[in-house]
Parts: structure tokens; C-alpha cells; sequence
């Protein structure tokens, strides 16, 4: 049995669960079970299988499904922030709209808010890249990794039976 390759299957597992947990409004399919992250191992034990002649182990698709969602993880930090930059300044706008709406709004609170108006822009931007990756990095290991050993027990090759001769597989000629 040949060592199967988890970098191409493990690339487009995460480029999946990247990009769909990076999109606006999409990224929402995450509130129901982590959809998108088990979505990419699924995707990687897929493709996995698709490359196999023999059929994947559990294991392989644990592995494969580990990768994507680590590899996910960077795409998704990767593909949301531009978007958070282009969508975060029209955020920060409601946000004031907010608080000039909130007219009794106690002086503690909306210094707060104050606090994160555009000049905290760039260093909340880079804190929240960093706490993200660790967050996906995270969640990425653990779910994707469920979604590679469900692409196994859903794809999984089925091995023919044996043949009536010790080594023989198939019906015979």
C-alpha cells in the first residue's frame, strides 16, 4: 500500500472552509455545527479518496481533515482581512449612528465606545487577525478533523471480495 499525499486534498479542504468562513453573510453557514470547517475535511477526504486506489483509513481521513482546517485556518485570516477592511469603516458608521441615537447612554459606556472609533482602527485590526487565527486554528483542528473521518465513512472505496485462491481478488477470468 502506497503512502497517500495530503498536500493537494488538504490545500483545496481549506481553501474551502477558508474562503466560506471568510465571506460576509456566508460565513453565517458556521453557526449551524461549524458547516463550512467540517466542509473542508469532508472536501479533503474526499479528494483524498479520489487519488486512492485502496481505500483510506480512518486515520487518513483524521489527518487529511487536520490539515485542511490548519491550512483553512490561515486562508480564512487571510481572506477576511481585506474584507474587514474594506466593511469595517461602513461598521463604524452604524456604530456612531448607534450612539447618536442612544441619547442617555451613561458617559462610561460610550467613552468606550469613543475608544473604538477609526484612530483604534490598524491596532484592533491586527489584534483581531491574531486572536482570529487562534480561534480557527482552533476550531479548524478539531471539526475539520470530524469532517475528514466523515469524508472517509461517506466516500470510502470498497475493497472487492476475495477470490476462492489465497491472493486472488475478483471474479475469476
Amino acid at each position: 500500500m502506497t503512502r497517500p499525499s495530503y498536500g493537494q486534498p488538504a490545500f483545496f479542504g481549506g481553501l474551502v472552509m477558508g474562503v466560506l468562513s471568510a465571506l460576509p453573510f456566508i460565513k453565517l453557514g458556521n453557526a449551524c455545527c461549524c458547516l463550512w470547517v467540517l466542509s473542508g475535511g469532508v472536501v479533503a477526504a474526499y479528494l483524498l479518496q479520489q487519488n486512492q486506489a485502496e481505500p483510506l483509513t480512518p486515520g487518513d481521513g483524521a489527518l487529511v481533515g487536520l490539515l485542511a482546517g490548519l491550512i483553512g485556518a490561515v486562508i480564512q485570516v487571510v481572506v477576511s482581512t481585506p474584507i474587514s477592511l474594506i466593511i469595517g469603516p461602513m461598521e463604524r458608521a452604524m456604530a456612531q449612528r448607534v450612539l447618536d441615537m442612544a441619547g442617555n447612554m451613561p458617559t462610561e459606556m460610550r467613552g468606550a465606545f469613543d475608544r473604538l472609533g477609526p484612530g483604534a482602527g490598524m491596532a484592533w485590526m491586527v489584534a483581531g487577525s491574531v486572536i482570529g487565527l487562534m480561534f480557527w486554528l482552533f476550531i479548524g483542528a478539531i471539526f475539520s478533523t470530524l469532517g475528514g473521518l466523515i469524508g472517509v465513512a461517506i466516500f470510502k472505496k470498497t475493497t472487492p471480495p476475495p477470490g476462492p485462491f489465497a491472493g486472488e481478488t475478483g471474479p475469476p477470468a
